[in-house]
Parts: C-alpha cells; structure tokens; sequence
C-alpha cells in the first residue's frame, strides 16, 4: 500500500499550511474536514486536514499523531468557503477554519454531555396564513423565484423602506427554496431582533423547520441547534454572522436582512465582513442572495448601480400605511434649565405626554450607554480618563462607578478631584441611564424600561423586555442602537431621537452614512400599526445633509451628496481600504516600528493603483495598555495589497513586544 500524506491547516497566525505523513494504521481514517493531532515544533497541536496525496515535495515530513474525527466535522463547501476568507481577509486557513469550529468542539472535543434539552421560549404556535402581496412585492418575487427555480447564483439588492414588507418578501422565497428540497440562511445584524425573528419564522414554518444559532445560547444549546443542522431537520437557519459556520447543506437562499449593519463586520481574525462571505458561500452552492435593507450600505447600493447586484424596489409601505411624519428639533433654540441645555425638549416632552395619554407607545434613542459620558473638575479641568484606552470614563449611576467602555476597567465615583484634590467633580454628557431618569421624573406614573447593553446581561432578559413590550407593559423603551433597526410594535405612535450628533461627530469617514442610516431606520419603528407615526429628531446640527435627508426618507439625495465627497477622496465605495495596525505596550516601538513597515512598503510597492496613507496614530490612541498606530492602503483591488503584504512581511520582524494586524475592508478608523 503506498503511503499518503495530508496538508494540515493549523490555527496560527502562519499563510501555510503544513504537510505531514499518515501511518498505515491511520490510512483509512484520514479525509479532508477531519481534525487530526499533529507534532508541531515541540508540542502537539490540533489541525485540519485540507487535501489528502499521495506524495509530498517536503523531504522530511513528521506523522500524523492521531485522527480525532470518525466523520469530517466540515464539508467541502465549508473548506471552500474558508480558504476564500483566509485569501481574501489576510489571514491563515488555520484560523479561518478555528472560526468554522463549533464552540462544542474546541480544543480537540468530539462530543459534549448535554444537562438539558434546548429550549427556546416560542410565544405563539399558531400557523397564519400567507399575506396577500402588494404589487411591488409580488414583483420582487417573480423575479427572485425565476433564479430560484434554475438554481442560478444570483445577487439581489432589496431596497425597502421601513414597513415595506421585506420580511414577506424573505418568507415566500424561503418557501420556493423549501418546495425545491433545498435549505435557507437568514442573517439577522442584532441578537435583541432574534425573539421577534424567531416568532414569526416559527408562527411561518414551524418550529421543528426552524435553527437559531446565536452567541447567547448556552454550549448545550449550541451543540443541539447544530446537530439539528447537520443531520438536515432544521432546513432553515436564522442568526448573526456566526451563523455563517452553520453546516447547512443544499443551501438554495442565503438572506442578509439590515445588510448595512456594522455588526456584520468581524472585529478578530478572520476579519471578515458577512455580506461579501455570505456572498461567496452563496456562489459556492449556486444559490440565490437577497440583501435587504432600507438603507443599503453605499458598497451595495454602488454595486447595484454598477449592475453587478440586480436591484429591487419596495417604495411604498404596505396597507397603505404612511411614512411618519418627522420633526427637527434645534436644541440651541430650547431655553435652558439652570445653565444646561434640557435633555428632552419640549416639543418631545409634549409628544410624550400626549401618546401616554392615548395609551400608545414610545421609543427614545441614543446611541450612548451609560449615565454621563464624562466626568470633569471644575476647579483645574482635569477629566477622569481610563488608565488603559485614551477615553474618558463613563459613569453608571446605577453602580455609582466610572467604566471603560472599551476595556472595562472601573473605579468607584468619587467627588474630589484626583489631580487638584477640589470637590468640584461634575458629571457631564447624556447617556441612557441619564435619560431614563429624567423620564422618571418627567412622568413618575409611566412604565419605563432601558434597552442596551448594561441593561440586558442576562440571557433571557432580551426575549423578557420584548415580550413586555409587546403586551402593553411597557410605555416608554429607552435604548441604544439595538431598538433602531427591525422590530415591529404596532402600538408605537413616536420615536424620539435624543441626540442625532451623537454618531455624526465621530472622527471617522463613514459618520454621515452611519447617522442618515441610524435615523431613518429608527424612525421606521413609528406607525407601524393602525395610528399615524410620528417622529422628533433632537440636535444642534439641523443643517447636515445627513438629518435633513433622513427626515425626508430620501435615500438617493444621500447617496448622491455622499458619493461626491467619497469620490473626491476616492474612499470606498469607489476603492478599498486596507488597514494595518501596529500595536504594543511602548510608544515608542509602536511608532518606530509603524514607520519602519511604512517604508519597507513603500520600497516595494510596484502596484500603480496602491496608495499608501500614514503612518500615524490611530484617534483611539490606546486601547486596553497596548499603542496603536495604523498604515492604510487605498486599492482597486484587495488582493494586490494582499500580495504586496507577502512581500514586506517575508523575512521581517517587528520590534520585540509589536505586533501587527490586517484588516481587509475595516468599517471603523478607531
């Protein structure tokens, strides 16, 4: 019997993978998508087998320790879709294929001893029946169905206003995919959406048809969810980008709804974004993809109207309803409370009071968390700062503590002033905290709850928060981005936006786009039901395109004045960027090493359409103890970057304590 040998792909930060022989009492049990031990350097790791030969161009080649799985724990598109993110994402197969691991079994494990069945709270059983169409949605399907029906790839961006029907849209092509003995993904951004998308999947197909795959479930959970998957009962998969890894085969639609959500970006390696990987992996099993959102992100909406996506419509809401009415409320007009500005209007206010007294609904928003998000000495200026991130703290009333945000480092709040020893401490910035309790004192008989992180810890507290508001038990929802894309409470007559120059003023080039989105998507929450919608947007930029074309819900007059100012500095859409961060715990190694790869890079860039910008300072200057400075390269084409990294990587080191990351397409410059 002649001998074999495999390529093992090891989680490590190495763009090899590595050849190894099998013994002939392991020859039989080796296949691509199988775990194996193998010797490297001088310890045992655990890898993945991606090819299996029959020889080997290394002259001496360490055996195969062991064969951890009896059946491959990935498939062959799976092993696809990996090798493309560690090509396209800069990263090794390794680590692209540890991402596709399920939790349950890390670290080598083949199975887990499960304490108690997955069960997911379901709050209605019944079965509706199927919405008539509008005329928009019907048309939508008819050309979605035809790709469906010949099992063509095919890439189609559904551009629907809030309200619009996309989600019935998303339901009667999962059915066409179902009735052709295929299987559906559906990418949802927020796991705060995921009661309300699993009810309504439920109600729709059933519960034993349906997977949830989410971070919030237990490992158990997981385990089954994912067993459920693979042994082909759940035929329809819904959760975040996590969801991706799911062992679905056959897969004939893959969905990503609020496809423009920064949540669909991977923070660690692989660094992927879903919409181009759910993409791929669409391409691989020939399958249709429907990107829906009701402001697409400008890549997507750039590619439609290059033709590489085929765009569709929904401009109107369904059953006639209208779009809310939105209001702009100039907060340097409102009179002062003492000597600050109030945080809620009194248009707001007003508002407020009348929809409780109607008994409806509202929803407040801000995207900070938090009670104040600074803390400053009157006396000498000095502001309270984490000792890890160049941040201020953020102060929990609550918790009566200063948090970072970033890193978690707390310290109790204190009155006197560290650096002059003053009892001059003021508690600046408005958080959710701050404005839930200036709503308790604005209306002490209202029902009043706080959606965001802090607020949410515990596991079932999402699933509990929705299902009170959705009884009546609730009359005002205070939150942060999770209440601003998705869910649907008829009962909801007003949205308040407490700050809209809260994401405008980030230091950050994608800030207008992030704002317009934020605001029409969170105002899409208003009038959903029978009552007319109204919505109150408080700021002190009244000006910017961004708010004024977000009261309007006229997403192209944004794309039009935003393109220009992308073009000019041809940032993406119209190019892409490559990030590479250097960071370590001394200063001055960061920025000597940063500009000594900067001019390494430079050297040997021999790509005409590869700038380069930097090196400098990231505006997060240091997060978590470590330096970080950044070098980013503009490109047609990432791959190109990708070879010119091959390049000034080969055969150099950093200086001792530095290290460097890739980020392929980042959506942040922090």
């Amino acid at each position: 019997m002649s001998r074999k040998f495999v390529q093992v792909a090891l989680n490590i930060p190495v763009h090899d993978v590595f050849d190894y022989a099998v013994p002939p009492h392991l020859s039989d049990a080796v296949a691509p998508g199988k775990r194996v031990r193998v010797p490297f350097r001088t310890q045992t790791m655990v890898g993945c087998v991606v090819a299996v030969n029959d020889r080997t161009s290394i002259p001496r080649v360490r055996d195969v320790e062991s064969v951890i799985d009896e059946t491959p724990l990935l498939g062959a598109e799976m092993l696809a879709l990996t090798r493309w993110l560690a090509d396209y994402y800069y990263c090794s197969w390794g680590e692209a294929i540890e991402a596709a691991i399920p939790v349950p079994f890390k670290k080598g494990r083949t199975s887990m001893r499960i304490r108690a069945a997955a069960v997911t709270a379901v709050p209605s059983t019944s079965r509706p029946a199927k919405n008539i169409l509008t005329t928009h949605q019907d048309s939508a399907l008819v050309r979605i169905s035809r790709d469906i029906e010949q099992a063509t790839h095919e890439v189609f961006l559904l551009h629907g206003i809030t309200a619009s029907g996309k989600t019935e849209v998303y339901f009667c092509a999962i059915e066409a995919v179902l009735q052709k003995g295929k299987t559906a993904l559906v990418f949802i951004p927020e796991i705060a959406l995921t009661p309300q998308t699993w009810e309504w999947f439920v109600e729709r197909f059933g519960e034993d048809l349906v997977a949830v795959i989410h971070s919030k479930l237990s490992a158990g959970e997981k385990f089954t969810q994912w067993q459920r998957i693979r042994e082909g009962t759940a035929r329809i998969v819904i959760g975040p980008r996590s969801a991706l890894f799911s062992p679905l085969c056959n897969v004939g639609l893959v969905v990503v709804d609020e496809e423009q959500e920064p949540s669909y970006k991977q923070e660690d390696a692989p660094r992927y974004h879903l919409v181009p990987a759910a993409i791929r992996l669409a391409q691989i099993h020939q399958a249709v993809v429907i990107l829906g959102s009701a402001t697409p992100s400008l890549e997507s909406y750039h590619q439609a109207q290059q033709g590489a996506f085929r765009y569709i419509e929904l401009p109107e809401r369904i059953s006639g309803k209208q779009l809310p009415q939105v209001q702009i409320v100039d907060m340097h007009g409102q009179p002062t409370r003492g000597r600050r500005r109030p945080i809620i209007s009194r248009p707001l206010e007003d508002a407020i009071s009348r929809c409780l007294d109607k008994k409806q609904q509202v929803i407040l928003f801000l995207n900070r968390r938090g009670f104040s998000t600074y803390t400053s000495c009157q006396k000498c200026g000095h502001v309270m700062q984490c000792k890890r991130c160049s941040v201020a703290l953020i102060y929990h009333f609550d918790e009566k503590m200063l948090v970072c945000h970033h890193c978690e480092f707390r310290v109790p709040a204190s009155e006197v002033c560290p650096q002059c020893q003053g009892e001059y401490l003021r508690y600046q910035g408005v958080g959710t905290q701050k404005v839930e309790s200036e709503l308790h004192r604005l209306f002490p008989q209202a029902a009043i709850r706080r959606l965001d992180a802090d607020a949410v810890t515990r596991k079932a507290a999402y699933f509990e928060l929705f299902q009170d508001f959705k009884a009546g038990k609730i009359d005002i929802m205070v939150g942060t981005q999770m209440l601003a894309k998705g869910l649907d409470f008829p009962n909801v007559t007003l949205v308040g936006v407490v700050s809209a120059d809260v994401t405008l003023n980030v230091p950050d080039f994608r800030a207008a786009e992030r704002t317009f989105s934020l605001l029409t998507q969170v105002a899409g929450r208003a009038g959903r039901g029978e009552a007319a919608g109204r919505v109150i947007i408080q700021t002190y930029t009244p000006e910017h395109y961004a708010i004024r074309c977000a009261v309007h819900h006229d997403y192209r007059d944004f794309y039009a004045q935003e393109m220009v100012f992308r073009k000019e500095l041809n940032l993406p859409p119209t190019s892409h960027l490559v990030m590479v961060t250097i960071r370590g715990r001394q200063e001055v190694a960061v920025q000597g090493t940063a500009e000594e790869f900067f001019q390494r890079a430079q050297k040997k860039n021999t790509f005409p359409a590869v700038s380069m910008i930097g090196p400098a300072a990231l505006p997060l200057a240091r997060l978590r103890g470590y330096y970080r400075w950044a070098v980013i390269f503009k490109t047609p084409q990432t791959l190109e970057v990708n070879a010119l990294l091959d390049q000034c990587l080969s055969g150099w080191k950093p200086a001792a304590g530095v290290k460097l990351s890739v980020d392929v397409d980042p959506l942040g410059m922090m």
